[in-house]
């Protein structure tokens, strides 16, 4: 395929995938599975539905570890990919290609550290099956795994894991850059509110640091809004959404989804 057509080609796909009615059959899956699609309104769910499917579409997923890839899979890891990116659009995750499932942890082949989760270079993304469940069964504590290897990957989208995805407008960069860093080098330094909202491990670097926000934004909105009101803003320009102004921790979109300045 010619690098040109990639874009039109992918274009034409996704109208055509788009017009493939959702399954009624995963509708009972993401009801019971993903507690933040219970808040959607009924356009906005239509939407979650249609990028949901157009992911599960277009990604692979394979089974590792003895574990078959079911329809259910499928539409769990699909719904917390489409989460990220309801009003980003399914264009960040051009870059990912694969989804490699475990029915449990898995070793690292460099030095053989379980994990839960990973993000590759390639365009991969690895998950231990009962680490997604996990993270949705406890939506207000501020670890998921899904959504922490989904935001590397809209991280990688810019063309590396350095902790700042595409954002749009030149003008965000130079807020982006001074706001996490504070914020970053204040968790290193265990900065109690950074320490109420955000989990330690995302002072390991400016990558970790995101994905471990990003975490946080989606599941603690309330009072990352409250104790890191800089931070809460800048992601919420990112992700174009407001979790905070839903009673419950998982959050509702803004009556208005623009890009606020």
């Amino acid at each position: 395929m010619m690098a040109g057509m990639a874009g039109p080609i992918r274009t034409l796909r996704r109208w055509w995938l788009g017009r493939q009615p959702f399954p009624e059959s995963w509708r009972g899956i993401i009801e019971k599975r993903l507690p933040f699609y219970r808040n959607y309104p009924d356009p906005l769910a239509g939407r979650f539905r249609s990028l949901l499917w157009l992911f599960a579409r277009e990604k692979y997923f394979i089974g590792a570890g003895g574990l078959s890839i079911e329809d259910e899979h499928r539409a769990v890891i699909s719904g917390c990919a489409a989460r990220l990116v309801l009003f980003i659009g399914l264009q960040a995750y051009d870059r990912l290609t694969e989804i490699v499932v475990y029915p449990h942890a898995f070793k690292r082949r460099e030095d053989g550290e379980a994990l839960l989760g990973e993000a590759h270079d390639w365009g991969t993304v690895v998950l231990s099956w009962p680490a997604v469940l996990d993270g949705l069964r406890r939506p207000c504590d501020g670890h998921d795994t899904a959504l922490h290897e989904f935001a590397h990957v809209l991280d990688r989208s810019s063309g590396f894991f350095d902790g700042t995805p595409p954002l749009g407008r030149r003008r965000h960069y130079r807020d982006w850059a001074r706001i996490m860093s504070e914020h970053f080098q204040k968790l290193r330094r265990h900065g109690w509110r950074e320490d109420k909202v955000l989990r330690f491990y995302g002072a390991e670097n400016e990558a970790e640091f995101f994905a471990v926000a990003t975490e946080a934004f989606f599941e603690r909105p309330r009072l990352m809004r409250r104790l890191l009101p800089q931070l809460y803003a800048v992601l919420r320009r990112f992700y174009r959404f407001d979790p905070a102004e839903d009673p419950r921790c998982a959050g509702s979109p803004p009556p208005v989804h623009g890009d606020p300045d």
